[in-house]
């Protein structure tokens, strides 16, 4: 008996909307149950490096995105200890020429904008906001989905449930129990601020990484380059879970405060009015991809330290290899999802796994103070700007 050709995905977050669409690309019909009343994100800006632009531009985003995405010209490297730019990394053409797609910087809002206006599009993908996932079980022509939207329980029949319902993943835990999040011990703030309210030297279309005693600071351009988004990461013990809780601005300006921070970065997060927080968690590394013709995608699976800049980008790839392991003709019996679903998580791990530790490695290195801040101020100068663009070829060149 042939399986339905309909795939459930719990979560209309970033990697749950690509994949729709991914898979919607395939042949399938999409059900995407999404937990919220309304799609609406507040404060995050993005950065979309060239593996991750890639799956969009093919998916047929780029008229949606091309006027609210910034592509930023380099990336200036900071160091507080030095004062200034140690070396600036290009993008902008550079990158694109080399990639063979562009570097985007975007706020989460229109991101998330741009994939739901093509999924509301899509005549095969049925978008259900306020509608929360609760259960699956197996059913003779596959799976049976439980949500319930208010008071009101429903189902729907599926072939295959991806979750990809981020760090506090239902469908995780209903896999998964013995897989929880691991607070990191830093807790990241974010703010935007009005790009008229800085000097134009600070205004540059570039991504501002800055570097500093056991804290570090990153800011560029979104919203078409009227905003500015800054993030800075500070160590904490709060951790409770969410990602968008209202700070005290004077945690962060004191933890920036002179002498250990030169003017330009102290400017900066004085400038920002209000300030959102939120605890850095991981998922551990081993945790399992798929079980039976159930699977994971996105921070549901690997959720990791935002210090390569990946987060949104290894979702994406997700997304689009998924959609490689699935089509039509597999999808007939369930033998058939459950295996696909497994090597689909076998194709990411060592990749994605990859980028867990590069973050991890990243995150300790931009907190060095005293000798080891001189050592890596020297080596960073060293490398130099192409050597640097190179270094990032294993990420930005990937393709699906």
């Amino acid at each position: 008996m042939a399986l339905s050709r309909t795939i459930v995905i719990a979560g209309a977050g970033i990697g749950g909307l690509t994949a729709a669409l991914a898979l919607a690309a395939r042949g399938f019909r999409i059900i995407v149950l999404e937990k919220a009343e309304r799609l609406e994100e507040v404060g995050a800006g993005l950065q979309l490096s060239p593996n991750a632009s890639r799956v969009l531009v093919e998916l047929g985003l780029t008229e949606r995105l091309k006027l609210r995405a910034v592509i930023p010209e380099a990336v200036s490297i900071m160091s507080a200890r030095a004062g200034g730019e140690l070396l600036r990394m290009p993008l902008g053409e550079a990158a694109a020429e080399r990639a063979g797609a562009p570097y985007w910087v975007v706020h989460r809002a229109d991101l998330q904008s741009a994939l739901a206006g093509a999924v509301s599009d899509h005549p095969h993908i049925d978008l259900k906001l306020g509608a929360t996932f609760e259960d699956v079980a197996p059913h003779a022509k596959g799976l049976t989905v439980v949500h319930r939207s208010g008071t009101i329980r429903r189902s729907d029949l599926a072939s295959a449930l991806i979750g990809a319902d981020g760090i506090w993943s239902t469908v995780r835990q209903h896999l998964f129990p013995e897989v929880q999040p691991r607070f990191s011990g830093l807790i990241a703030w974010r703010g935007t601020l009005d790009a008229t309210q800085l000097p134009k030297d600070y205004t540059a279309r570039r991504v501002q990484l800055w570097m500093g005693p056991n804290a570090h600071l990153v800011a560029y351009p979104i919203a078409g380059g009227r905003q500015i988004n800054v993030v800075a990461v500070l160590p904490g013990t709060w951790n409770r879970p969410g990602w968008s809780t209202p700070g005290d601005p004077r945690e962060v300006l004191d933890a920036f405060a002179a002498p250990r921070w030169p003017p330009p970065a102290r400017m900066m997060l004085g400038t920002v009015d209000s300030w959102r927080k939120w605890a850095l968690f991981g998922v551990p590394d081993d945790c399992p991809w798929s079980k039976g013709p159930v699977a994971l995608l996105g921070d549901a699976v690997h959720a990791m330290l935002p210090f390569a800049a990946q987060g949104a980008g290894m979702a994406i790839e997700d997304a689009a290899v998924l959609a490689q392991h699935l089509s039509p003709e597999i999808a007939e019996t369930t033998a058939g999802i459950t295996a696909a679903l497994r090597q689909y998580g076998r194709t990411r791990q060592a990749r994605v796994r990859r980028v867990q530790r590069t973050a991890r490695q990243q995150g300790r290195i931009y907190h060095f103070s005293g000798p080891l801040a001189f050592a890596r101020d020297l080596a960073v100068r060293a490398l130099g700007p192409e050597r640097m663009l190179a270094r990032q070829d294993w990420i930005y060149g990937w393709r699906p």
